[in-house]
């Protein structure tokens, strides 16, 4: 019997977005991608615990790919797999510039933009800042790595960043962290880093990190590398 063979087809399917839009027109864009078997939901809620996030438009990006929690039936999603991993860089890409685009529409924000990631997100929101189309003035990234695909990109151009981990995650360890501080030395990007006494989560830490980082970007004082 001849091998099977497969081909891969565009499909138009939808995804959704959650928006915290008590900030009002002509607040500064936070736009943020959760992690692997999370939602907008748990992620906007998050980001609303960031120390002075009440002053952005927040927003919140949910992965296309959704199932079941095993454990718990909520639904949650993921931005992809190791299969199909090229189509779904562009589909994803697409996605956000589409969220972007609606959310600019809708909501009328200051053009500062930063986007947020934690664990698999972060891959999403390096390449959000990296290709959206829009000036991008920082980016979260929290617990998750550099994507080869943004290191490898000729002339990319990457805004400041707020590097952080736990010191007890696993999945994101010391290597990998020092594997991207020195990608992103090589880009030229301006870094600043938050180690924690934890594991792969969000921490109190890292969130007043962020809150200082965010106020930065939004105009009350210089960004400095480290």
């Amino acid at each position: 019997m001849p091998d099977a063979e497969q081909h891969a087809i565009a499909a138009l399917i939808h995804g959704r977005y959650h928006v915290d839009p008590r900030a009002g027109e002509g607040a500064p864009l936070l736009v943020g991608c959760h992690g692997y078997g999370e939602n907008a939901a748990r992620h906007l809620a998050e980001l609303r615990r960031i120390p002075g996030a009440e002053d952005w438009l927040l927003c919140a990006v949910e992965g296309l790919h959704r199932f079941y929690n095993s454990r718990t039936q909520e639904v949650v999603g993921s931005w992809m797999t190791r299969e199909g991993r090229e189509q779904a860089v562009v589909d994803n890409l697409r996605y956000v510039i589409g969220v972007l685009a609606e959310v600019r529409r809708r909501y009328r924000p200051a053009p500062t933009l930063v986007f947020a990631g934690f664990s698999q997100g972060v891959a999403m929101a390096y390449r959000a800042a990296a290709a959206c189309g829009w000036p991008c003035a920082g980016l979260l990234a929290l617990a998750g790595d550099v994507p080869p695909d943004v290191a490898s990109r000729p002339g990319v151009a990457l805004p400041p960043v707020l590097l952080g981990r736990g010191t007890e995650d696993a999945w994101y360890d010391d290597g990998k962290m020092t594997r991207d501080l020195e990608v992103l030395a090589r880009l030229g990007v301006a870094v600043e880093t938050c180690v924690f006494d934890g594991g792969h989560v969000w921490s109190d830490e890292y969130r007043a990190a962020a809150g200082r980082f965010l106020r930065r970007l939004a105009g009350r004082a210089p960004i400095s590398s480290s």
